[in-house]
């Protein structure tokens, strides 16, 4: 099937989503972390004057979702007035724990914060299964005990799953247990290989599985009443167009909700990682420093960043993603480009579609 190059309608500067490290101190230790967390304590983190200035400056800049990440945001002691004033803001203010330090009263004090959504990783079905991923025994049921407080209290909860060769089977289960629990929402997440991710670099899926895989969670849109999102999967957005109809035309907000008006990767493009220190990144796993919000203004940096702007300029897509007609919709992940080859601006290493102008070329 012949599919146009896809023009898109992104504004490429439109600040869209910021996940902020709000302290890397974290209770578990999982074996694919990004930041390699550990339960500090943790030198130079943004404290209290800082983080509100840097949520002025956000506020400046755009009118994003802040997720506010770690490690574990539940460590920082002023967790709930850096919430409280991003919602005083007017900033959509959401929260990444891990689910087993939420208590009725965390619960309790995370709505009256203004905070709409939590997010909980799940990564097996069972506590062998989580816990073994998680690296701290009791993990499972913490989490799943976290939920049950979120729920008493009214809190909108999704639940987050990265796929790795070790849990890739268990994923049908754990959106089975997602729906049980009462989610809203199923987000997957494929391995990138940063941080303690490097020592389980044998355990990332093949390009081939990354396909079948991504095709399989297209199939769920019909048959679950979770919100369903793929991230750092960039090729999904590839794979919505190519399964909804010929050239994606049949992709509306109507028909495929956020999915429709978003885009594979956007590091850099529509969202951007604020590091425990202040270090602003194209995203958590793309470790290319783009500025330092205690140097400079966030809205400068979001603004005029070199490794933003090239970013911006999907022309300078290196490799098959180059020259690929869904680069403006997929993009390929960066990061993992990154820890391919060096080269944040090369071809995504995990990807098994041969572009149509290389098809014709070897024709």
């Amino acid at each position: 099937m012949n599919h146009k190059p896809d023009t898109g309608n992104q504004k490429p500067s439109s600040l869209r989503l910021v996940a902020w490290e709000i302290t890397r101190n974290c209770n578990l230790s999982c074996i694919h972390c990004r930041a390699s967390a550990t339960n500090g304590p943790y030198t130079g983190e943004l404290d209290t004057e800082a983080s509100l200035r840097l949520l002025d400056q956000i506020t400046d800049t755009g009118n994003p979702i802040v997720i506010l990440t770690g490690g574990e945001p539940l460590l920082r002691p002023d967790i709930f007035d850096i919430a409280e004033y991003g919602t005083k803001k007017g900033l959509r203010m959401v929260m990444a724990p891990n689910g087993t330090l939420i208590t009725g009263s965390t619960a309790k004090k995370m709505v009256d914060s203004g905070i709409k959504r939590i997010s909980i990783s799940i990564d097996g079905p069972s506590k062998e299964s989580h816990d073994s991923f998680r690296g701290v025994e009791g993990a499972f049921e913490g989490a799943l005990r976290g939920i049950a407080f979120a729920k008493e209290a009214g809190l909108e909860f999704q639940i987050n799953t990265t796929i790795t060769k070790l849990n890739l089977k268990y994923i049908p289960d754990i959106q089975d247990l997602a729906v049980s629990l009462g989610a809203v929402a199923h987000h997957i997440f494929l391995l990138v290989p940063t941080g303690r991710g490097k020592y389980i670099i044998d355990q990332e899926i093949s390009a081939q599985e990354y396909e079948e895989t991504l095709n399989w969670f297209y199939d769920q849109r019909e048959k679950t009443p979770l919100q369903l999102k793929a991230t750092c999967a960039p090729h999904y957005y590839r794979i919505l167009r190519q399964r909804a109809g010929k050239d994606g035309k049949s992709v509306t907000y109507e028909s495929h909700g956020l999915d429709a008006v978003t885009r594979g990767c956007l590091g850099g493009t529509g969202f951007c990682f604020i590091s425990h220190t202040g270090i602003v990144q194209p995203c958590g796993f793309l470790h290319i420093e783009c500025g330092d919000v205690t140097k400079n203004s966030f809205e400068k940096i979001w603004n005029s960043s070199e490794v933003f702007l090239s970013l911006r300029n999907f022309d300078k897509l290196k490799g098959k993603c180059g020259i690929c007609e869904f680069k403006r919709v997929c993009g390929g992940c960066r990061a993992r480009a990154y820890e391919a080859t060096g080269d944040y601006m090369a071809e995504e290493p995990l990807c098994s579609y041969g572009p149509v102008s290389v098809i014709r070329h070897e024709a």
